[in-house]
């Protein structure tokens, strides 16, 4: 599935399933919340904090998908094409960064 699709899905979702969309201001603050629980997930299982017993069974793929649909009501809601905003930074990134990586020492 393409950005585009994923965009088109959820908001299909959203009207069948949902009342409607959260606003945005809600939608940004839930995906405070989503992206916390990622951090939570990686810093306990990749980081130097123990992982909590309650933690152990978190699915990093189900929260970064949370993270994923709330990103793209946001875009839904306010208009904008990922797919064709990802296209652009990708574009831009590869040539900006192009050799910038590759001569970063501390990647060495």
């Amino acid at each position: 599935m393409n950005i585009e699709n994923a965009q088109r899905a959820v908001d299909e979702w959203i009207k069948k399933h949902g009342v409607r969309y959260f606003n945005e201001l809600t939608n940004m603050a839930q995906l405070t919340e989503e992206v916390g629980e990622v951090a939570r997930i990686i810093a306990r299982r990749y980081g130097e904090q123990s992982e909590k017993e309650s933690d152990k069974n978190k699915d990093l793929g189900e929260e970064l998908a949370d993270v994923l649909f709330v990103v793209l009501c946001l875009a839904n809601q306010t208009g904008v094409d990922l797919q064709d905003a990802f296209t652009k930074k990708l574009d831009l990134k590869t040539k900006r960064d192009h050799d910038r990586h590759h001569r970063n020492k501390k990647l060495k």
